[in-house]
């Protein structure tokens, strides 16, 4: 490792905000004296963790994977799904890492993803640009949940706010981040909410987190009662249950991404399905700004986010729109897509100026309820294929592929299904094989042997929104519920979210429907093929209602099929 790099390092500096307390932050700048642009972090992981704590198997697998990372740095400031302030304070910038209200050493009430954290972040980079060591100019970069805050904040329009780079982090706080499309992701949020964000609130005096510098708990001097830590804090998971629909509460924590108007470098990971990738993606295409550029990546999250490579686009970004340098930034492919490749690698760069890509091919893969087929032609009959919601479902095969193929890009699926109950849960995993029959996997942030990908819908949710619904994107309003007449067919498109991969002759698909998650039977431990991401909550899916047989309908009058993308690598 190289040594710690010199700068200015000033701890739990107080940032004054409009309401209530001081948030505590953590600076790190130059020592040379100047003004310079400031990069300004805001969560509740814990500026004073490192990520050996927080998540150990992310610094394991840096150990293991990158040493072009450990040779870059020191990593002693390696904080979860944050910049590393070596990598950036000898280039000329400021890093600030802000607990947010009611974590770390941040007192106040914790509400995380919510409006008030968002007015927090904007007086934080208000606050930032003021100082006498700032160039006036901030910046905002980080993965995951550092990333999904910069679309709330950025919505506001802090006077100040030049330029951001959301990491692989989703804007819609209801279809992707708590419900997916309807149903609700206990398995993440009841791993999320006690791991990630509990343990490290302030005054928690149990927390197991150790600050990087002085080796006592992260969570401040305060030593708060189980009972005061529950009144300093939002019910997060009892609010998330209480607001089935996209009301007037979710609606306030969705950013209207039409006001974003400055300078934006955008990056999904195709390992974030179920949580970031689809909505990265949507921030994206949604946004106003005329300045914005597209990266889909393969790989870890975590660590290309680190990688010197990464961090080197990251600056030249910023270079552009916080120095003011004319370095060439613009010329810039807009969009930029790795393909995944059968062995998880990357098979093939592609750069385009649009996304979906220029040169898409909508092809459609037919439903046969018959056969169990997805094929070219359509069925020239009608069939019924009946299941059992909870047990493995129905899957549906393509014949060996008789050339290659490649597919990058959003999915499709129509569908025509009953149920025999009130309501039905959609569970559609989209399956790999090579020639030889062996499933093709990926690692994910979710699950170590992921799926090509995933999709989700309630039933009950199925509404388009007119507007925003595209040939081959759904967009679901999910503002009402429209119950099911037990027995009676409905037409419904899911969205399988995107996904890349090239696959060579004599591959084929497979889609997997069900009315539970996805795994692989016989598998041992969590990780089935959904990795953590279930939805197994009886006060959101009771078994009478969510419990009974589901059936897919085929066939001339009831075109069902999987429409891909497919591109030339």
């Amino acid at each position: 490792m190289s040594p710690t790099r010199p700068m200015v390092y000033e701890k739990d500096v107080l940032v004054p905000m409009r309401v209530g307390d001081h948030l505590r932050a953590n600076v790190f700048r130059p020592q040379v004296e100047g003004r310079y642009p400031a990069i300004v972090t805001l969560g509740p992981y814990g500026k004073d963790v490192h990520v050996s704590q927080f998540m150990p198997a992310a610094w394991e697998h840096i150990n293991a994977k990158h040493p072009e990372i450990l040779q870059a740095s020191s990593c002693k400031y390696l904080v979860f799904e944050t910049p590393d302030p070596e990598a950036w304070v000898p280039h000329g910038y400021a890093i600030i890492k802000i607990d947010s209200r009611g974590s770390g050493k941040s007192p106040g009430f914790l509400d995380v993803n919510s409006p008030a954290e968002s007015r927090d972040l904007f007086d934080a980079i208000e606050w930032a640009a003021a100082q006498p060591w700032c160039n006036g100019k901030v910046g905002l970069l980080g993965i995951s949940y550092y990333a999904a805050g910069q679309w709330s904040v950025a919505a506001l329009k802090p006077p100040h706010l030049h330029a951001m780079i959301p990491w692989q982090g989703t804007h819609d706080f209801y279809r992707d981040r708590t419900r997916q499309d309807g149903i609700f992701s206990a398995g993440f949020l009841n791993s999320w909410w006690p791991r990630s964000v509990l343990r490290n609130q302030y005054g928690n005096a149990e927390s197991p987190l150790l600050d990087i510098d002085t080796g006592l708990r992260t969570t401040g001097p305060a030593s708060l009662t189980r009972e005061q830590l529950i009144a300093n804090r939002t019910d997060y998971m009892g609010d998330v249950l209480a607001h089935p629909l996209l009301d007037d509460w979710y609606r306030a924590r969705c950013p209207d991404l039409s006001r974003i108007e400055i300078p934006a470098l955008v990056v999904a990971n195709w390992g974030g399905l179920a949580l970031h990738l689809r909505g990265t993606i949507g921030g994206y295409l949604d946004i106003a700004s005329r300045e914005k550029w597209l990266k889909i990546q393969s790989g870890s999250y975590f660590a290309t986010f680190w990688h010197p490579d990464n961090v080197a686009v990251q600056r030249k970004f910023f270079d552009r729109y916080l120095k003011d340098m004319n370095n060439g930034w613009e010329s810039e492919p807009r969009v930029t897509v790795e393909v995944r490749s059968a062995d998880d690698g990357v098979a093939d760069l592609i750069t385009d100026r649009q996304w979906p890509l220029g040169a898409t091919q909508w092809r459609k893969l037919h439903l046969d309820a018959g056969a169990q087929t997805l094929t070219e032609s359509a069925p020239v009959q009608g069939a019924a294929l009946t299941y059992e919601a909870l047990s493995q479902g129905v899957t549906f095969n393509m014949e060996p592929l008789s050339s290659d193929l490649c597919i990058a890009g959003p999915i499709k699926l129509r569908a025509w299904v009953a149920s025999d109950t009130s309501d039905m849960d959609l569970f559609a995993t989209l399956q790999a094989f090579d020639p030889e029959g062996r499933e093709i996997t990926f690692l994910s942030a979710i699950e170590p042997r992921c799926p090509v990908s995933q999709g989700w819908l309630r039933v009950s949710h199925r509404k388009l929104d007119p507007v925003k619904s595209t040939e081959f994107r759904p967009f679901h309003t999910h503002d009402e519920r429209q119950p099911l007449r037990p027995g009676e067919v409905y037409g419904v498109d899911l969205e399988i979210w995107p996904t890349s991969l090239a696959l060579e002759k004599g591959s084929r698909l497979a889609l997997i429907l069900q009315g539970k998650d996805f795994e692989r039977p016989g598998t041992p431990g969590p990780f089935r093929g959904s990795g953590f991401f279930t939805h197994e909550s009886e006060a959101d899916r009771p078994p009478a209602v969510f419990g009974g047989k589901h059936t897919i309908h085929t066939g001339p009058e009831r075109e069902c099929f999987l429409l891909i993308p497919e591109v030339r690598a």
